[in-house]
């Protein structure tokens, strides 16, 4: 294994280790990934003895300022772009009521026992003796080739002392999957998973989270939504995730399935994104995950007509700062960014199925602004159908959109408006002090450079707001 451990870090740890008569391993993602062919630049590294005396003698040798975490027994340092950790080997016991450890000194083995799952529990020793020989005490490399995510010990003890490790679980089942391997969690860990899921209230909502960010993240988010479903977990985190699955018929009429549809259209923006070179966009993503979360609501059956979910989107888009506050999520311009994603994700294909008017195209650019790009994604990733044929008309109606979009804003150059009339210009012309007129006048100029009636400039503007003033009492001062 010594191919996977040519960074100097390595020997320098070594070499350390040695001076201080201590025995030390790289151990845990690095090691995986290694066996993965992954990129990973940040290296834990166990010592039978103190994790922080190693780390400040590695630090000294190679000129690196060391953080210390005594409370933890960890300490970290950063060389040559990659982020060390060192830990001293102990085991763990748990008090039912948290998922944080009493911890005390161990051995190498008793601490890859603690860790959360095989493949993450593999170790390469550092010594001079046996420099890269692989420590595998629970068949991690073997679950590692079979696509196995399971747990050293017992799951129901790993999952109840730590239920974080649950969504750790399907992450790590998400995540590593690609086209040439197909990971899956043990059959035993994952009946564990579902008999301790009440385990997660222990849990602070921001852990949940980062888990959950992580799975959106992923080349197919899908398959972790599908495995948190599974599992019992999606109810009880989100539950309004959970009221979108299921199909009702009445009059031998039956709805989309929308469940299956929202992880679809997640898994077409992470598709998309990655065909674009996109850099993954965590809050676009999750725009597609909630962008119908209104439906259940406002779910209704019209005899002769079918199946309606007329105002979905807006309902949904006030769903959304409600389910950010619950999960202890950003209320600030992210949240907001995801709003407005999920209140206009259907303005798109409404002007496929209308004509494409100039108007309602600077209308669109007006309130999406910089987020136009985003919304026109998720927007054709929410085009899904059984019906091929309907999915290749729509496509190529969406793409006259996009052109309709590209038109009128080299024109008119309505993305981030901003009205040539301001309120200190008003009260100039006129005189007068803050008052409604101005918002009144502001708002004429902005539905008339929005319908077309006038240029976005400010010499039309200014004409229309002289002419319009006198209907609403003003009087220019001389």
């Amino acid at each position: 294994m010594r191919g996977f451990l040519e960074a100097p870090i390595f020997s320098i740890v070594s070499d350390v280790a040695r001076e201080l008569g201590l025995r030390s391993f790289v151990i845990g993602g690095y090691v995986r990934d290694c066996f993965l062919g992954r990129g990973n630049n940040d290296i834990d590294i166990v010592v039978e003895g103190s994790g922080i005396a190693l780390a400040e003698a590695v630090g000294k040798k190679v000129g690196s300022r060391v953080s210390v975490f005594r409370g933890f027994g960890t300490a970290m340092l950063r060389y040559k772009g990659m982020e060390v950790e060192f830990v001293g080997a102990r085991k763990e016991s748990y008090n039912r009521n948290s998922r944080k450890p009493v911890v005390e000194d161990g051995t190498l083995e008793e601490d890859q026992l603690r860790r959360d799952f095989t493949i993450n529990a593999m170790a390469f020793s550092l010594s001079k003796e046996d420099f890269g020989a692989l420590v595998d005490p629970f068949g991690g490399i073997r679950d590692l080739s079979a696509g196995i995510i399971r747990t050293p010990r017992d799951p129901d003890v790993t999952y109840s002392d730590d239920p974080l490790r649950m969504f750790r679980a399907i992450r790590f089942a998400t995540q590593l999957s690609n086209s040439e391997r197909e990971f899956r969690i043990d059959d035993e860990s994952f009946g564990a998973i579902r008999r301790n899921r009440g385990r997660i209230e222990i849990l602070s909502k921001e852990r949940i989270v980062e888990e959950l960010d992580k799975i959106l993240l992923s080349n197919r988010p899908s398959k972790g939504f599908r495995l948190l479903d599974e599992a019992g977990l999606l109810e009880m985190v989100l539950p309004q995730l959970e009221a979108l699955k299921g199909v009702e018929t009445v009059e031998g009429k039956g709805h989309k399935e929308n469940f299956s549809h929202t992880l679809q259209v997640l898994d077409n923006v992470a598709s998309s994104e990655a065909e674009e070179g996109r850099v993954p966009n965590l809050w676009l993503r999750w725009a597609a995950l909630l962008h119908d979360i209104g439906k259940p609501v406002t779910k209704r059956f019209i005899a002769g007509t079918g199946w309606t979910f007329h105002g979905h989107d807006i309902v949904g888009s006030r769903m959304v700062p409600k389910i950010f506050a619950s999960m202890k999520m950003p209320l600030n311009e992210k949240m907001k960014y995801v709003q407005k994603l999920v209140s206009l994700h259907l303005r798109p294909i409404a002007l496929v199925d209308d004509e494409v008017t100039d108007s309602a195209v600077r209308r669109l650019l007006f309130e999406a602004g910089d987020d136009i790009d985003d919304l026109m994604l998720l927007c054709n990733a929410d085009i899904t159908s059984k019906n091929p044929a309907k999915v290749a008309r729509i496509r190529r109606n969406f793409e006259l959109v996009k052109e309709k979009l590209v038109e009128v804003e080299e024109k008119d150059a309505i993305r981030n408006f901003k009205n040539p009339i301001t309120g200190e210009y008003v009260m100039k012309v006129y005189g007068i002090p803050p008052c409604q007129e101005i918002g009144q006048l502001k708002e004429i100029v902005k539905e008339a450079i929005l319908n077309g009636d006038i240029p976005n400039e400010f010499e039309a503007a200014d004409a229309l707001m002289r002419k319009v003033a006198p209907e609403l009492g003003l009087k220019e001062v001389q």
